[in-house]
C-alpha cells in the first residue's frame, strides 16, 4: 500500500465523527482544572530531553520540550530556552503564545486544547523554520494573522473555523498538508495554495465547492460529513486528484456527480457512501462512465467486469453524437 492509501484510510476510516463532542468535552475537562500553575524553570527542566548539538563548536542544549497537561497559563519562562525545535503545550490553558517568538529554532510545535482565539499578535512571523504547526481545539473563529514561510503540515481541527483569510502561497510557500476538519465552515473559497497536496475538511457545515481551481497539484481532498448537494467547483486544473471523499453529503441525483468528468484522468479512488444516491440509485456504473479510470468506489475495487461495461457504454455514447452524413 502507497503513502498516499494509508493516509486516506486513516482518514477515512479511523477519522471519527465525534469532532466537535471530543473538542467541547476536552475545553470542558481543561476549563475545570482546579489548579492553574504558571511556569517555572523547575517545570521546564522536568520537560527537556533530546541534547543535541547548537552549532557553536562543541555546544549542546536539550531542544525538546514536553509541557503538556501542566495547567498552564502563562508561558513567559520560555522566552529564554532558545535552542528549543520540538514543543508541546497541549492541553493546557494558555492563550498568549508571544513568548515563543525567541524560539527562532523551533520546527515543531503543538498547541492542542489551549485558549488561543487569534492568530493576530502571535508569533508566527518570527518562527521562519517552523515546518509543523497544531492548534486544534482552541477558539479559533478564523485564520487573519498566521503566516508559515517554512510550514508544511498545518493542523486547525476543532475549532470554530467560519472563514479563511490569508491562506496564499505568499504566506505558505511550502504547505502541503492542511487539516481542517470539525469547524463551521460553509465553502471551500479561499484556500490560494497551488503547492497544497491534502486537504481535510470534513465534518463542517459545507455547501459550495469555491476556489479549487487554484489547488494545482492536490492529490486528496476529503469532504466526508459535509452539507453538498452537488460537485460544481470540481476544475480542470486539479490535474494530480487521486483520492476525492465525499461520504455524507447530500448528494441525491447523477447530475450532480457530472463535474467529475473534470478531474476523470486523474481520480483513482471515490468514496460516496452515505449520500441519497447510493440508497436509491445503482450508481457505478454511471460513476465509472464519467471518471473511467477509477481504481475504487467507496470500499469496493472496481472489477474487470465493471470497467469493461463502462467502455462499451463509453463507445455507444460516443458513437450516438457522431453526426448522420
Amino acid at each position: 500500500m502507497s503513502d498516499m492509501d494509508d493516509d486516506v484510510y486513516l482518514s477515512d476510516d479511523e477519522e471519527g465523527s465525534e469532532t466537535r463532542k471530543d473538542a467541547e468535552e476536552s475545553e470542558k475537562t481543561t476549563y475545570e482544572k482546579s489548579h492553574v500553575c504558571p511556569l517555572t524553570k523547575e517545570t521546564i527542566s522536568e520537560g527537556l530531553s533530546l541534547l543535541c548539538r547548537t552549532g557553536k563548536r562543541l555546544e549542546h542544549a536539550f531542544v525538546k520540550l514536553d509541557l503538556k497537561d501542566k495547567a498552564l497559563t502563562d508561558i513567559a519562562a520560555i522566552s529564554t530556552y532558545i535552542h528549543i525545535r520540538f514543543l508541546d503545550l497541549s492541553n493546557n490553558l494558555v492563550a498568549d503564545l508571544s513568548p515563543l517568538a525567541t524560539l527562532n529554532h523551533l520546527l515543531w510545535l503543538k498547541v492542542d486544547r489551549n485558549a488561543v482565539a487569534s492568530f493576530i499578535g502571535q508569533p508566527f512571523a518570527e518562527l521562519t523554520f517552523l515546518q509543523w504547526l497544531s492548534v486544534a481545539v482552541n477558539r479559533l473563529t478564523d485564520t487573519d494573522g498566521l503566516v508559515g514561510p517554512s510550514l508544511e503540515t498545518l493542523i486547525l481541527t476543532g475549532n470554530s473555523l467560519q472563514k479563511l483569510n490569508g491562506l496564499q502561497s505568499s504566506h505558505f510557500a511550502n504547505l502541503v498538508v492542511l487539516e481542517l476538519r470539525g469547524n463551521h465552515l460553509e465553502t471551500t473559497d479561499g484556500i490560494n495554495l497551488p503547492n497544497l497536496r491534502r486537504l481535510y475538511l470534513a465534518e463542517n457545515f459545507i455547501k459550495r465547492l469555491e476556489g479549487l481551481e487554484n489547488l494545482e497539484r492536490l492529490t486528496i481532498l476529503h469532504l466526508r460529513d459535509n452539507h453538498l448537494e452537488t460537485l460544481d467547483g470540481l476544475s480542470p486544473n486539479m490535474k494530480n486528484l487521486q483520492y476525492l471523499n465525499v461520504r455524507g453529503n447530500a448528494v441525491a441525483d447523477e447530475k450532480a456527480l457530472e463535474n467529475l468528468v473534470h478531474v476523470s484522468k486523474t481520480l483513482k479512488v471515490l468514496v460516496l457512501s452515505g449520500n441519497p444516491l447510493v440508497e436509491i440509485l445503482d450508481y457505478r456504473p454511471s460513476v465509472l462512465i464519467l471518471s473511467p479510470q477509477l481504481e475504487r468506489i467507496d470500499k469496493e475495487p472496481v472489477t474487470l467486469e465493471e470497467r469493461m461495461e463502462a467502455r462499451r457504454a463509453i463507445r455507444e455514447l460516443n458513437e450516438e453524437e457522431i453526426p448522420v452524413p
